[in-house]
């Protein structure tokens, strides 16, 4: 047996719910570039309701150029004074930015040897700050992979109390055109992670 300890091989499976949700992290982040749309428009869905959602994005993605995209996402997340919507934690659950669910974040962060980029000036709680840190988590990008526990744990705190409702809100925007199949993929997705976290016994 090996003195040094092997890094735990991330399954599969795992690399994949990584993937979407650096996926989604990126395309909430920003306007997408030309490269992302061009992403987006590669994406290959299948018959599920997910799938199907994938697919529709992909085939919105392929029609949209940037400077429509950035519109749409100016209206949805910016606008004057505020967007249509408020993508953070803090707001969902309270009504308020920089409320408690910022604070417990920002503690399980420090646990965790997470920070905010200094380039960022965003509050963390914020949705695409959320999905790339549990994309992170998973993969093992600051350190080891989190263990299943960690991820419900971190999930079940920061994550399921509030993001499905945040993309059904997302999918249904006066705003959403492009961003509407986002809303719905990651809806899906959240419904998907809850009841695989529900139904794990670790």
């Amino acid at each position: 047996m090996s003195a040094t300890a092997e890094t735990p091989r991330v399954a599969d499976e795992d690399r994949l719910r990584a993937d979407l949700y650096n996926y989604l992290g990126v395309i909430l982040s920003g306007p997408p570039d030309e490269m992302l749309l061009a992403q987006s428009a590669s994406l290959k869905g299948d018959d599920s309701e997910l799938g199907q959602a994938i697919g529709t994005l992909a085939k919105l993605a392929r029609m949209t150029k940037p400077k429509t995209a950035e519109s749409e996402y100016n209206r949805l997340f910016i606008g004057l004074g505020r967007g249509e919507l408020l993508p953070y934690a803090s707001y969902y659950l309270t009504g308020f930015l920089n409320e408690k669910p910022l604070a417990l974040l920002r503690r399980d962060m420090t646990a965790r040897g997470l920070a905010r980029a200094e380039n960022v000036f965003e509050p963390e709680d914020n949705i695409a700050s959320l999905m790339e840190m549990m994309g992170a988590m998973i993969v093992g990008r600051f350190g080891g992979p989190a263990n299943l526990r960690q991820q419900k744990d971190f999930f079940n705190k920061h994550i399921g109390p509030w993001a499905a409702h945040f993309y059904s809100d997302l999918e249904g925007a006066k705003n959403s055109v492009f961003y509407a199949p986002v809303g719905t993929i990651g809806r899906l997705f959240m419904q998907i992670e809850a009841e695989a976290f529900r139904m794990s016994s670790d």
